[in-house]
């Protein structure tokens, strides 16, 4: 490390008394030039203008005014003439100008006396307007027919007598089949509540599809109703505004219900966590082997839900279906694998009982 010498002395051994002896002998002129020296241009603590190098002892012609100097500024710019170029401009192409290649014109014959007509041209000729249309599939002139036309060419065999409508050349689209809007759910929800308390056999399976009027009170009666409930097999709660608070309800429900096999609850507004207590519900008696929980409304469940919900459907030994939707990879195929695995065993089960 190279260290600075005044006088031959390392200036770190000057004492301060020396340096201001030191100073006190310099002129004004040193002083200042010691000043430049000593500034630092980058340190933002110092006014601009000791910072910058350039001194005057010029004194002030007027007051400053930055707005006026611009003005003048570009006033005097724009009244000045522009610089005489060195070289005086001449407008000029560079390099070679495109050119496209001129194409071969097509000779088209006028004089079709002298053309002689094959077999194909009688052919042509005589073919009936069924035959065209064959030969145009045939070619792949598929713009000169529909799909019924195209089918019947190639699929069906069907000659052209036996399409209703026959083959023709101008052809259109089919008009679109109109289908009769499905019915509402008609089903009585408290009629069906007072079968569930009653534990009425003929209540195997429960459809409120769709029927988004349930009251709140009325779907934790339903809910708890299961508790008791030794025939109900199979729930439908699909797209019934169904929430996190009365989904918790119905987890408490399936813990003590031993005779339910499906449940959907689709198209809702269950959360991740919420899931997982339904899932966790039905691993207790494991008696439901086909669970639908897709198209929540919060469609991302979170990943600590997703793994939580993977491991307890690998718990669940029962468990054939399971509808729902998964962002992270790893759950997907934990899920699949369970799944598989449910699947296979009672595949075993069943041909064990047939040898």
């Amino acid at each position: 490390m190279s260290t600075i010498e005044v006088f031959n002395r390392d200036v770190k051994t000057f004492k301060e008394s020396e340096i201001d002896d030191l100073l006190s002998k310099l002129t004004k002129e040193e002083l200042e030039e010691l000043h430049l020296e000593l500034v630092d241009s980058d340190d933002p603590h110092i006014p601009p203008s000791d910072r910058c190098r350039y001194k005057t002892d010029k004194e002030a012609s007027g007051p400053f005014d930055r707005q006026k100097l611009l003005e003048y500024l570009e006033t005097k710019a724009a009244k000045e003439k522009d610089w005489a170029d060195a070289k005086p401009y001449v407008k000029e192409t560079r390099g070679k100008v495109w050119k496209p290649k001129e194409a071969d014109k097509v000779v088209i014959r006028k004089d079709l006396d002298d053309v002689v007509e094959t077999e194909w041209d009688e052919a042509l000729k005589s073919a009936t307007e069924d035959e065209l249309v064959d030969l145009a599939a045939v070619l792949g002139f598929h713009g000169l027919l529909n799909q019924n036309q195209y089918h019947h060419a190639f699929v069906s065999g069907k000659q052209a007598a036996e399409i209703p409508g026959g083959l023709q050349s101008i052809t259109k689209c089919e008009p679109c089949k109109q289908y009769e809007n499905e019915p509402a759910n008609d089903t009585d929800v408290e009629l069906s509540l007072r079968k569930l308390i009653g534990n009425d056999a003929t209540l195997t399976e429960l459809n409120l599809n769709n029927i988004k009027e349930i009251p709140n009170e009325l779907l934790l009666d339903i809910f708890n109703s299961l508790k008791s409930n030794t025939v109900l097999e199979k729930l439908h709660l699909a797209n019934i505004g169904l929430t996190d608070k009365p989904a918790k309800v119905l987890a408490e429900a399936i813990r003590e219900n031993r005779r339910l096999t499906m449940l959907n609850v689709e198209s809702n507004f269950l959360s991740g966590q919420t899931i997982a207590d339904l899932v966790r519900s039905v691993n207790c008696h494991q008696t439901i082997v086909d669970l639908k929980v897709a198209n929540q409304r919060p469609q991302v469940l979170g990943v600590k839900s997703e793994m939580e919900i993977a491991e307890l459907v690998k718990r669940n030994k029962t468990l054939l279906k399971f509808s729902i939707f998964l962002e992270v990879p790893a759950a997907r195929i934990e899920i699949s694998k369970s799944l598989q695995a449910n699947n296979d065993a009672l595949r075993q089960v069943r041909v064990d009982k047939k040898i």
